[in-house]
């Protein structure tokens, strides 16, 4: 803290720390996915960008062999959009694994994502049902893994991806004891 020459005021806060205040809670250490993750991702956007530009490419190249006569625009505009949108994603890309993290309290899980549309899920650790640990072929390439957490709304979307296999597995016994302990507790 500073010091103020003069009388105390409170300073407004900026519009952007208002919305922030409203979905972070304060004195919270949110905790970062791997960066590992973010290679993922990118390999993931980028394969992507190549598999949507090449299905839209699809009328470019019946009009070139002679099998259709698309319109200019379609044969080259597709491909072209094709091509930025998956540049644009995978631009987005690294923001995207920088908003997500997660942080453990006392009697819940705090996750949060979103780059335009931010969201903060809290999932009581009484409310767990179960803790699911997954591995996919490029996770288990770059040790990473994503942590499930199950809970009787449906609606619920409690993951947390791009996280270290040893992270994952201490993640999932901790979640597991403390759900145990509060479940005790009703």
């Amino acid at each position: 803290m500073r010091a103020v020459a003069g009388p105390l005021t409170p300073r407004a806060a900026l519009p952007s720390q208002k919305s922030r205040a409203a979905i972070d809670p304060p004195g919270i250490q949110w905790r970062s996915l791997d960066p590992r993750y973010r290679t993922l991702r990118l390999a993931s956007a980028g394969i992507g960008a190549v598999v949507w530009a090449a299905l839209a490419s699809v009328p470019l190249a019946a009009g070139a062999l002679g099998l259709a006569s698309p319109p200019g625009w379609l044969a080259a505009g597709l491909p072209a959009a094709a091509l930025l949108a998956g540049l644009v994603n995978v631009l987005l890309t690294p923001r995207r694994v920088r908003a997500t993290g997660y942080a453990e309290r006392e009697d819940d899980l705090l996750i949060r994502r979103g780059l335009l549309v931010r969201r903060v899920s809290v999932v009581p650790y009484g409310r767990m049902q179960y803790v699911d640990v997954s591995v996919g072929p490029l996770e288990r390439v770059l040790g990473l893994a994503t942590v499930r957490l199950h809970t009787a709304a449906a609606a619920t979307r409690a993951e947390i991806p791009g996280l270290p296999a040893s992270e994952a597995a201490r993640l999932r016994e901790q979640l597991a004891v403390r759900g145990e302990a509060r479940l005790a507790g009703l």
